[in-house]
């Protein structure tokens, strides 16, 4: 798809400062929470993050256009749980979903320098949720740990109000605007997993590395089959707060679970 080089000034002007995650979410269904990890966490999880592509390249494939991803983070490096459940950030999850969050799925995705043409893939990952006051089934958490900027690849969204009409033609609605989240490592963004976005590929020599995690009701249906849930986490941890978030089950989680037993 053709970029969008000049968003509509709706969508231009926000930034994280402007409003509240709930007000920011009323009005636009995604909050840039601006530049949340400081420089010893970024290190932190850039350091297990590049550790675990080191150590198990077999569980990293390629993903979508000009990326690779290990969505079984939870599986290689458990450690990533930190940083699921940190705590300057599930809290916030929680009060945009109005109650305990389930975890719906976790990726490291990488995509190294390019030299190709521009591209986005608009897509929305589910439907609303037209009875919650958000309208939020699930939401995905950005997490950057490297910087981003006009220059190299980044996370893209195309702004909704909970009082517009949802606009099921992709063209109209990016007439509406477009958010390119720009920001050092550490920045993060927490967004409606049904609004429009995209990674936005640009030509440079720069490699953008992010951890994306979905958050969920607990009495809903499982986000989706990319990663699986250890049972460490939803069965045998003796924590039973971690017992529940971990335990929305999906099908991938059963069927390895029945293939090798309790």
């Amino acid at each position: 798809m053709v970029m969008t080089e000049t968003p509509h000034p709706r969508a231009a002007d926000r930034q994280h400062s402007d409003m509240d995650p709930p007000a920011a979410f009323a009005r636009q269904g995604f909050v840039d929470l601006g530049h949340v990890l400081d420089r010893e966490e970024v290190e932190h999880w850039r350091g297990l993050f590049d550790e675990d592509r080191r150590r198990f390249p077999y569980f990293w494939h390629p993903y979508g256009h000009h990326q690779e991803a290990n969505y079984d983070a939870l599986v290689t490096t458990p450690a990533f749980d930190g940083l699921i459940r940190h705590p300057k950030l599930l809290p916030l999850v929680e009060s945009l979903l109005g109650g305990p969050a389930c975890f719906g799925e976790i990726g490291l995705r990488r995509m190294p320098a390019y030299t190709g043409n521009p591209h986005q893939q608009w897509h929305r990952d589910r439907a609303h949720r037209m009875d919650h006051p958000l309208r939020i089934d699930y939401l995905q958490l950005m997490v950057y740990l490297t910087d981003v900027d006009e220059d190299t690849h980044c996370f893209s969204l195309s702004p909704e109000a909970i009082d517009e009409p949802i606009l099921k033609d992709t063209k109209a609605q990016l007439q509406r605007g477009i958010y390119d989240l720009h920001g050092a490592a550490g920045t993060c963004a927490l967004c409606n997993a049904a609004i429009l976005h995209t990674a936005t590929t640009r030509p440079t020599g720069t490699e953008r590395k992010t951890v994306q995690i979905y958050y969920g009701h607990r009495d809903r249906a499982p986000l989706a089959n990319d990663s699986a849930i250890p049972a460490t986490l939803w069965r045998d941890h003796p924590d039973a707060e971690t017992r529940a978030f971990y335990g929305v089950l999906n099908e991938r989680t059963r069927l390895l679970l029945s293939a090798f037993g309790p």
